[in-house]
């Protein structure tokens, strides 16, 4: 798997977060997962983007996937994360949002790869087993894998994914009839929970589409706006949700503006008034909450603890 990129300006979280969960207080260990405050990374393969390979996003630049200008524009803007995904598992990120493509021309009747722009080098079934290889000596710590927004692939790629998954993770899977706690987790030894936002997903051990409430936009306080609606109207009941801090390129000629910086820049100046929005929000089982809250460039700012943070503000859980 590809090593993380450089880190200069804006890192600032360490280890304390790297089994987070087990240290949770104990009226927590007994509440649904998605009433507590889980630290997400957005595109959490975006630090493996192969420069070499075909553009898949947006659409209207695959026809010049040749050009390295090109190709060298969309890196600049698709890459999302520099910390490697166990390493982000390190700093204490607890869902990971996955966009998982086929190239056509594979030799490989099977495998897949993850993309955002661009192809990953780094295949689907490497680095879901560096997962499983991780959550195999950390068991207290519940891991959220969404995968989505799959490109290139027929069923019996989708059929042949999902078995493999079953089969890696095993005995680990959280199932769907499950009403999932840490605790819960923690007893039934089932820690991993993988969503597959595919229709051909009828595996009981594989969860629906996990709601991903985008701001699409470049401006954070768009952003705020954006996720204090979708907190006011559209969080589901009893269910996981993620609100998504990722600012996004306007379209059109609304992007060339921006077209000198990189979005790792742009995450650095924006996340400070983000993370003001995240201190004001509480976990918890009542109106308004969050759940999931994701980021670009997790390691920047201390985003991870800001996150964790917040479950000392549920009522009731103080001291206990």
């Amino acid at each position: 798997m590809a090593e993380s990129g450089p880190q200069e300006g804006g890192t600032t979280e360490g280890n304390d977060n790297l089994d987070w969960m087990s240290k949770l207080p104990s009226r927590l260990q007994r509440v649904s997962l998605w009433n507590l405050a889980i630290p997400g990374s957005h595109d959490a393969m975006g630090y493996d983007l192969d420069m070499e390979s075909d553009i898949l996003d947006p659409e209207s630049l695959t026809p010049v996937s040749k050009l390295p200008c090109v190709r060298a524009l969309i890196h600049k803007w698709a890459t999302t994360q520099e910390l490697n995904i166990c390493q982000q598992l390190h700093a204490g990120v607890r869902f990971f949002d996955m966009r998982v493509a086929r190239k056509p021309d594979d030799p490989d009747p099977t495998r897949t790869f993850f993309y955002h722009g661009l192809y990953t080098h780094s295949d689907v079934e490497t680095v879901l087993s560096s997962v499983s290889q991780w959550a195999a000596v950390h068991p207290t710590e519940v891991l959220l894998l969404a995968l989505s927004h799959f490109r290139g692939m027929e069923d019996h790629h989708h059929q042949h994914l999902i078995d493999f998954i079953t089969q890696l993770f095993g005995a680990k899977l959280v199932l769907v009839a499950d009403q999932p706690t840490l605790r819960f987790c923690w007893d039934s030894g089932r820690h991993i929970l993988v969503s597959y936002d595919h229709p051909v997903n009828h595996n009981l051990q594989m969860w629906r589409k996990i709601p991903y409430f985008y701001g699409n936009t470049i401006v954070p306080s768009e952003v705020v706006t954006v996720q204090d609606k979708k907190l006011r109207t559209a969080t589901p009941i009893n269910y996981f949700f993620v609100c998504g801090l990722n600012l996004t390129l306007p379209d059109g000629l609304g992007a060339l503006k921006h077209l000198s910086k990189t979005l790792r820049s742009v995450t650095l100046e924006g996340l400070p008034s983000l993370l003001d929005w995240v201190n004001r929000q509480y976990p918890g089982p009542f109106n308004d909450h969050i759940n999931i809250i994701a980021s670009d460039f997790v390691n920047l700012l201390d985003f991870v603890s800001t996150v964790v943070q917040l479950n000392g503000k549920m009522p009731g859980v103080l001291n206990k």
